[in-house]
């Protein structure tokens, strides 16, 4: 992976280059295998897409490699001091991240942070975050997220407000964490959603970010996020971009979610899959089956029309 000096005046009588982007590791390599054939067959508009994993699973994920698909090690993103060992809790099955500033991460922790971390260094204008088990069922061009220079912003007032009652505590925590991230006193946290399975960040912004939290904190923006597990990447690119961003030409706000989502239940079967597929609403392009349900990544190729 090659880093370039950031651009400035983006978008200003240009398009947006886009780069593709996504975090995940070897218990997700068949559903990431089917994501990037679905990209290659259905998806334009983006110059490169970067798979982000950890050093150990570096070789197993090379077989996805190509002329537009880049595997990236970890340890060119992350800091030293931040390393992967197996989890004694689990029998060595899964990895914690020991780290020198902060308790033990896990996993989906540090997949944040991978992305974080890329999408300040990379050349293109705009990173589009992709999981590793979504699948594109219909064509998509991603320069369609950004339009006279603007970036879609996926946001859903009050959305928060209205979930599970315990996944609403986790929410406004990771709300209030990102405001003390970024120096914001009021309010402590917002009920306004940010999280979703497909959205665009610009690389400018986070940037921006960086900086406001290293100068905040008066430490590495790394080493301040990970101080807590308490951690929602997407909330802090939200706060930041409602409360500190300041630059109304950079972001247009839509709180259209480009993907549908199956986020727990159980496995599902083929005709399952089937009448999932075709729920999709008009504007949304892919489906997300969340790994932790079971369901066969087998089937869900054939339900996507790429057996």
């Amino acid at each position: 992976m090659t880093e370039a000096a950031p651009r400035h005046g983006a978008g200003k009588g240009r398009p947006l280059r886009s780069a593709i982007v996504t975090s995940s590791y070897r218990g997700d390599f068949e559903r990431c295998r089917l994501l990037c054939e679905s990209i290659d067959r259905r998806v334009t508009g983006y110059t490169r897409h970067l798979i982000l994993v950890e050093a150990d699973d570096v070789t197993l994920f090379r077989q996805l490699a190509g002329p537009r698909r880049e595997i990236v090690d970890e340890r060119e993103l992350l800091p030293r001091w931040l390393r992967p060992l197996p989890d004694p809790l689990s029998f060595g099955r899964r990895r914690i991240w020991l780290s020198a500033y902060g308790p033990p991460l896990r996993g989906w922790h540090v997949q944040q942070l991978r992305r974080l971390a890329i999408a300040a260094t990379i050349r293109e204008d705009v990173m589009f975050s992709v999981d590793s088990d979504v699948v594109f069922l219909r064509a998509f061009d991603v320069g369609s997220l950004s339009s006279d220079g603007k970036v879609r912003f996926f946001r859903r007032p009050g959305a928060v407000a209205t979930i599970d009652p315990a996944a609403r505590d986790e929410h406004r925590e990771w709300s209030r964490r990102a405001g003390e991230l970024l120096g914001i006193t009021a309010p402590p946290w917002t009920d306004t959603a940010y999280i979703t399975t497909l959205l665009a960040w610009r690389t400018d912004t986070v940037r921006d970010l960086k900086r406001r939290i290293e100068a905040r904190m008066g430490k590495s923006w790394l080493a301040a996020i990970a101080a807590s597990r308490s951690l929602s990447e997407c909330t802090i690119y939200g706060r930041f971009v409602d409360e500190c961003e300041d630059r109304p030409g950079r972001h247009a706000p839509s709180d259209r979610e480009l993907c549908q989502i199956y986020w727990n239940g159980a496995a599902l079967g083929s005709r399952e899959l089937t009448d999932f597929a075709a729920g999709l609403e008009p504007h949304q392009v892919a489906a997300g089956i969340q790994s932790f349900t079971g369901t066969d990544p087998h089937l869900i190729r054939r339900a996507a029309g790429l057996a």
